[in-house]
């Protein structure tokens, strides 16, 4: 079999390599830090982790861990970033991966050539591959947005917080209303002299516990245990919700347009308690930077000492050339992995599901060490431009039609596909 080469090592390109050895096919795995673990390494010297200090997965731990290696049930319902790497460390360790990462190295470029794949390490060094799994992450490209006029605070993306401290005693303005924006929000509200929140569309607060019991595990359970399609689950979760947090218009957060199932909600215990305690107040979006104020599209102005954009990420992958990968058109592979065009090309991890990622990119594994062992095939290049046509139209129906949702896959319908794949012998 042929060598196949893994860009980084954090929680996809460790599993990629874990399950490819399990298969016996050689890989080399290059990671551009000192040690594993991706953005779960707080001030990762690889330089591209957004971990701040407070973070915690959203995802509740039975439903987190990889398939043979179970987080220890003594751990918290939610892990820190720290208690993840943890896992993770000794996940890599037990199999036999941490030794096998060329570590302080990283892909300068990839490019095709006749079928193959030639990789320019930043060494110098160039390596031919029969395939490349790129595994690097895509929550390091900090996207900022663009307002008139200047603001003569502080001003950064969420990608650089780390903690509440330099923003002890400051009236700070958070702007966007996913996870992270909502996490620092939080963070910042106890210590910060004020925090508001802007948000252009608002979003939809789902809680973390809903009667005790992590929502996840509610989901989980409607899902696998009654066998209820996931637009079934996700309309009953909308309902459970609603009756769980009452009308969120009540905190003054506006209730988006479009119903609850159709997004990836922002999960918050504690933002609603804390806008109803008088630490956090709601903005709509920004109109104009003036100074030391901030005007809102409501005619509205108000006074800050910085701004954190929490206004997400943009897709780049520096070693790769637009004409070989455009990230514009990361939604457009094929079982969310696949560069139709370059079929040695293979994305694990580039997605954003409803429901778990780790587990999930676990089984992008399983399915790349089935190609590259010879064990399954894939279709022709006409059949993959078909599997993304459908699939694209399964997102537009069913989530919001927004760039946000690019990324976007139904855990239980996209794993569902893999394991036929596997099984068949042949993706379909």
């Amino acid at each position: 079999m042929e060598k196949v080469c893994i860009i980084g090592a954090g929680s996809s390109g460790v599993t990629v390599a874990k399950s490819l050895k399990e298969a016996g096919v050689p890989f080399d795995i290059f990671e551009k830090g000192s040690a594993i673990g991706g953005m779960w390494r707080y001030e990762n010297d690889n330089g591209q982790s957004s971990c701040y200090a407070s973070l915690h997965i959203d995802t509740s731990r039975p439903n987190l861990g990889y398939s043979d290696f179970p987080i220890d049930p003594s751990l918290p319902d939610f892990l820190s970033h720290a208690q993840f790497l943890a896992h993770l460390e000794r996940y890599a360790d037990h199999f036999g991966i941490t030794p096998l990462v060329t570590f302080r190295t990283a892909v300068s470029s990839v490019e095709p050539e006749g079928g193959r794949y030639r990789v320019t390490l930043d060494s110098g060094e160039v390596r031919d591959y029969a395939r490349v799994v790129i595994a690097n992450g895509h929550l390091s490209d900090a996207r900022m947005p663009e307002f008139p006029g200047v603001f003569d605070g502080e001003a950064i993306h969420s990608h650089y917080y780390r903690t509440a401290d330099p923003y002890i005693g400051k009236r700070v303005l958070v702007v966007g209303i996913g996870n992270s924006a909502v996490d620092i929000a939080v963070d910042l509200c106890r210590r910060a002299a004020h925090v508001t929140l802007s948000t252009r569309r608002s979003a939809w607060v789902m809680p973390k516990y809903l009667m005790g019991v992590p929502i996840d595990q509610w989901s989980g359970f409607l899902g696998r245990k009654l066998r209820l399609p996931t637009p079934a689950v996700r309309r009953i979760m909308a309902q459970l919700i609603k009756l769980g947090v009452g009308d969120q218009r009540r905190f003054g957060l506006p209730r988006p347009d479009h119903p609850m199932w159709r997004e990836h909600a922002t999960l918050s215990q504690d933002l609603l308690p804390n806008i109803g305690h008088g630490y956090i107040d709601v903005k709509p979006n920004l109109s104009e930077l003036k100074g030391d104020r901030v005007a809102f599209v409501d005619g509205t102005e108000a006074g800050y000492d910085a701004i954190i954009y929490a206004t997400g990420y943009g897709v780049s992958f520096p070693f790769l050339s637009e004409a070989v990968f455009d990230p514009s058109q990361s939604g457009e592979l094929y079982r969310r992995m696949v560069v139709p065009a370059h079929p040695g090309l293979i994305h694990a991890g580039l997605l954003q599901p409803v429901g778990p990622t780790i587990p999930l990119v676990e089984v992008q594994g399983k399915w790349i060490a089935a190609l590259s062992s010879g064990r399954m095939e894939m279709p022709d290049h006409a059949g993959m431009v078909a599997e993304i046509a459908a699939h694209r139209d399964y997102q537009r129906r069913v989530y919001l039609d927004a760039p946000r949702y690019m990324l976007e896959v139904d855990y239980k319908t996209y794993v569902g596909q893999m394991q036929s794949d596997m099984t068949a012998g042949r993706a379909g």
